[in-house]
């Protein structure tokens, strides 16, 4: 007999990894940071306006022929031996004036022991989920431009299987001489085109805005980022709590959740061109969700560089998840189009 209790556990962990609410949606490795980047600021990004094809995993209308041969890979190391990554290419046709990106993401939680109700062992199993996602992006003018993201899920626990699809749905304004930029997406809507028992389970859905603004006279660029616009309630109440909450008053525990909603997070753009880039970031929701009531904390912070050269760019971030430790991302890249105009 399988033991459905380790499935069980490792199901809810898939939610529980990105603090998410309250675990209620299949799928959570879709809200998974697709660079070290995007990781750095927080694990939100919807509202720069660049170069990095990266972005539009998390908005697709921040994809633009900036990004042309644009070639990526990023690996994430989690906890234990959870590791997931995202691999991506963009592509931008002149002629329709059209730029494409297409990406495999993917998250391995390891191994498991195969056990029956008495706890003994008759083997092991892996645990995986993949996501392909395909993307296209239009400027509509030199200040608009709009996309869209097409998922296509697989997950396997053991034997247990589900397949689906998820749609994002994103704009984008920006005024480079101003350097300023606004982005607006809805994520993941869709469905389980398979179950993994009988009923079908909601995607981890989300409305996301963001503005995005570089100081005149400093080289930082700072991004305001509001994520769940489509609930107001986003905490949990844990009744083990009743007695030991941080905020006693109705005025304090929505204040507290207002703030749960936004994460700031920025770029110190360093030499020209920015081949440097330091990083930071705060996410409050994060932050209230997994910090310890009894232990200082630095839960919901997250930091990283960026190194731009000719050819390749190298990116680091971290995100401080809990006392336990910190995720690691990296991320490589580089352009195709750098390579076959070199001279041999």
């Amino acid at each position: 007999m399988r033991n459905s209790f380790t499935l069980l556990v490792m199901y809810l962990f898939s939610g529980s990894l990105l603090a998410q609410v309250g675990g209620e949606h299949i799928y959570e490795f879709l809200n998974l940071s697709p660079s070290a980047r995007v990781t750095a600021l927080g694990e939100y990004q919807v509202s720069v306006y660049d170069d990095d094809a990266n972005l539009a995993y998390m908005n697709p209308a921040a994809l633009n022929e900036q990004s042309h041969s644009q070639l990526n890979f990023s690996q994430t190391f989690h906890f234990t031996d959870i590791t997931n990554g995202y691999f991506s290419y963009a592509h931008f046709i002149k002629k329709h004036n059209i730029s494409f990106h297409g990406g495999l993401q993917y998250i391995n939680y390891g191994d498991f022991n195969l056990t029956d109700e008495y706890g003994q062992i008759s083997g092991t199993f892996k645990v995986g989920e993949q996501a392909l996602t395909l993307g296209a992006s239009k400027a509509l003018n030199e200040n608009y431009s709009v996309g869209s993201n097409v998922k296509f899920i697989f997950s396997s626990f053991e034997s247990y299987r589900s397949a689906g699809m998820a749609l994002d749905l994103g704009g984008m304004y920006h005024q480079d001489e101003k350097k300023f930029s606004a982005g607006f997406v809805i994520k993941n809507i869709g469905t389980q085109f398979t179950a993994y028992d009988i009923e079908r389970e909601p995607l981890p859905f989300d409305v996301v805005a963001g503005v995005s603004k570089q100081l005149a006279h400093l080289p930082l660029r700072f991004s305001l980022i509001a994520h769940h616009l489509h609930r107001w309630n986003i905490t949990y109440d844990d009744p083990n709590l009743e007695n030991n909450r941080l905020f006693t008053n109705s005025f304090a525990v929505g204040l507290d959740n207002f703030f749960r909603h936004f994460v700031i997070n920025g770029e110190f753009l360093l030499g020209k061109g920015g081949p440097l880039r330091l990083r930071f970031g705060y996410n409050h929701f994060r932050r209230r969700e997994l910090t310890l009531t009894d232990f200082l904390s630095f839960a919901g912070y997250s930091g990283g560089f960026g190194i731009k050269a000719k050819r390749w760019r190298v990116d680091y971030g971290f995100n401080i998840y809990h006392l336990h430790g910190s995720v690691h991302h990296l991320s490589f890249g580089t352009s195709l189009n750098s390579f076959k105009k070199q001279k041999i």
